[in-house]
């Protein structure tokens, strides 16, 4: 049966099973990486949020906003809601 083949066919095949191996070889790699990345992420971000906490407790800073910006921002919310109705 296969010898009853087209040559032009079967190099046809063969073309299309490397090109879709290569497609999921590369898209594989780059599952793999991003993950890799995410990992790496999440690591940094802990370690500096764990540096600036660190940080922020010996120079006695806290994470809150001064009041003058909170009232500031209260402001700016109740304008865009009013101009909103």
């Amino acid at each position: 049966m296969m010898a009853s083949l087209d040559p032009l066919l079967l190099a046809g095949l063969q073309l299309m099973l490397a090109g879709m191996g290569t497609v999921f070889l590369f898209l594989s790699l780059l599952v793999y990486a991003v993950k890799v990345m995410s990992y790496l992420v999440a690591q940094l971000a802990a370690q500096a949020g764990s540096e600036n906490l660190a940080t922020a407790s010996q120079t006695g800073q806290s994470n809150t906003a001064p009041a003058a910006h909170v009232v500031a921002i209260a402001a700016a919310i109740d304008k865009h809601r009013n101009r909103q109705r």
